[in-house]
């Protein structure tokens, strides 16, 4: 067993050697939003990809959440160790952050080869690529020299230019990016903007995974790319991850598990079956072990679990913003309607978050609250204010229908509402939808799937302005939790109308875009935490978006009797498939 999960707690099942063995059953709608690194965001992916692929740093699963540093900071996971002022990996003006790469970790070719500092390079090259990018870059475009100049090229050259695998490939093989330096094949330079003490949670996340060369071929996150993905983790896939009944996976035997501190391989495999079920449907397999977890997010907890087969964290490590409202700032209908400011605030102050929160008491033990700011509790920058105040939170009706009349739509509006084919998301919906009616706005509902509503719709900025939808109920989880200021703010409302945004309704306030680069510039953590509330509140002024809940970062998850060592990554949302194992006698 390596050293990771020596230190790890086990679960409820005590501390019993892990069993090799099983094939793993997963169950619920909807595949995987995307699969590429490049572009992958999102909790239905980060659950398959963590068996997939790895980083250069990554985080350890934990029960115990309580213990920040343990449970936040990334460890060294292609790295073969943290880099520190001490050891010389971080230079003494914070500026330069060279990685030694672990030996031994090998892509899955024939024959299998060692990752490389090119291969590190080559993944971060086709993040800003145009087809399909990523929704954090600005991440990356604020942090690292020089990135910034490189997705600006990037941008320039595919104007009004079709986008083939021969093209993106010859223009990232042939322009570098002046803060990423690969000094030998296990050694990475990087150079930073400015001192960034959360480079270390950047280069953890998905988006910083290698690439192999292979790649080069491939429009990115393309079905063609998706039959030839290469892993090296300690899990591939089996079958194409395209496959519209089920996903695949098996042991990858190019894996060794003395070059990865993070995973385990102890199944012999995964399969995701691609299926809705009703809750009460599914809860009775998982009972009869026909299913181990919900996939995707049809099941989160029970109202009434048994305690020995769901797993809660021991402590929450923050809050998300979930689920929030998201204004289309780009639609014309209803005569531009969601770009009147008025409007936004009838909607802001009609809105019931009381009853929301009643909706997803289902997931009984998971704290929840009324928020009523972009930056949620235990994030940096969250200070309690609120702007668009109720009586017991419980909407005001009245100043609702008065903003709607003086904005000019005193008789009434229609506006279209995109939502995720899910009873949960339909009951959220159902509720604002009855909030709005009772003030004069009409909701008229256009469904898609859970991986379609994050991964082809919300994401591609052509949907919203060709004004496909007006209002959108998504939920945003802080992409690390401690020193975490840019993990929300940046994402979702800088200046991003790229494919793959996560700024779902394209807000663009220079202001806002200005306050962002003071504050990742300001190196006083005291300093730089006032300048995000007062980023907070400038958002709040614009009202891009109407918080609805603060619903706990981690969740309980109930499991079949036959799982064992259900640990939490929060990252990720659930648990790490990589590391729990199965109870053979319980089949």
């Amino acid at each position: 067993m390596n050293k990771a999960l020596r230190d790890i707690e086990f679960g409820e099942q005590g501390n019993t050697a892990p069993e090799s063995g099983g094939v793993l059953e997963l169950l619920g709608p909807g595949g995987p939003d995307h699969i590429d690194t490049a572009s992958a965001y999102y909790a239905t992916s980060g659950q398959i990809l963590r068996a997939l692929t790895r980083q250069l740093f990554a985080y350890p699963a934990t029960h115990d959440l309580s213990d920040a540093v343990k449970a936040f900071t990334p460890a060294a996971d292609i790295a073969e160790t943290i880099p520190t002022t001490e050891n010389g990996g971080i230079s003494a003006d914070g500026r330069v952050v060279t990685i030694k790469l672990r030996e031994r970790v090998r892509w899955d070719t024939t024959p299998s080869r060692e990752v490389t500092a090119e291969d590190i390079i080559r993944g971060l090259k086709r993040l800003p690529n145009p087809v399909s990018s990523a929704g954090a870059l600005h991440y990356f475009t604020s942090t690292i020299e020089g990135y910034a100049d490189y997705a600006a090229a990037y941008e320039v050259a595919f104007e009004g230019r079709p986008a083939t695998a021969a093209g993106l490939a010859d223009f990232q093989n042939s322009h570098e990016i002046a803060g990423l330096e690969a000094l030998d094949d296990k050694t990475l330079r990087v150079t930073l903007v400015t001192p960034a003490n959360d480079i270390l949670n950047i280069l953890a996340m998905g988006f910083a995974s290698p690439a192999p060369v292979e790649y080069d071929a491939y429009l990115p996150d393309s079905p063609e790319m998706r039959a030839n993905h290469v892993s090296n983790g300690p899990y591939r896939f089996a079958n194409s991850p395209d496959d519209p009944e089920e996903i695949r996976l098996e042991r990858n035997p190019a894996w060794l598990q003395d070059s990865d501190p993070i995973r385990q391989q102890n199944l012999d495999g995964i399969r995701i079956r691609i299926k809705r079920e009703t809750p009460e449907t599914l809860r009775g397999m998982i009972d009869r072990s026909e299913a181990d977890l919900a996939w995707s997010f049809t099941v989160v907890s029970w109202a009434k679990p048994e305690p020995e087969r769901i797993e809660f964290p021991r402590s929450y490590p923050g809050f998300a913003l979930n689920p929030y409202l998201v204004f289309n700032m780009h639609s014309q209908n209803a005569g531009g309607a969601i770009g009147n400011l008025k409007v936004r605030q009838a909607i802001a102050y009609a809105v019931d978050k009381v009853a929301i929160s009643d909706i997803l008491s289902v997931m009984q033990g998971v704290p929840n609250k009324p928020l009523h700011s972009a930056i949620p509790p235990g994030s940096t920058g969250h200070r309690p204010f609120n702007p668009y105040p109720s009586e017991g939170d419980r909407g005001d009706r009245e100043k609702a229908r008065e903003l709607l009349s003086e904005a000019g739509y005193g008789e009434g509006i229609e506006l279209i509402a995109a939502v995720r084919d899910v009873k949960l998301h339909l009951d959220v919906m159902g509720s604002v939808a009855r909030d709005l009616e009772a003030c004069g706005i009409r909701l008229r509902f256009e469904k898609y799937s859970q991986a379609d509503y994050y991964g082809s719709f919300l994401s591609t900025p052509d949907n919203a302005r060709s004004s496909r939808w007006d209002i959108a109920e998504p939920g945003w989880t802080p992409d690390w939790f401690g020193n975490n200021g840019r993990s929300i703010v940046q994402p979702m409302f800088q200046t991003n109308n790229k494919p793959g945004t996560t700024n779902y309704g394209g807000y663009s306030n220079p202001d806002v875009d200005r306050m962002i680069a003071e504050a990742l510039r300001e190196s006083d953590l005291e300093k730089a935490e006032a300048l995000w509330h007062e980023i907070d509140i400038a958002l709040m002024k614009d009202l891009p978006i109407v918080p609805i809940l603060a619903f706990a970062a981690m969740t309980s998850r109930y499991h079949s009797p036959r799982v064992r060592n259900a640990v939490h990554v929060p990252q990720i949302e659930f648990f790490d498939i990589t590391n729990l194992w199965l109870d053979r006698r319980m089949s």
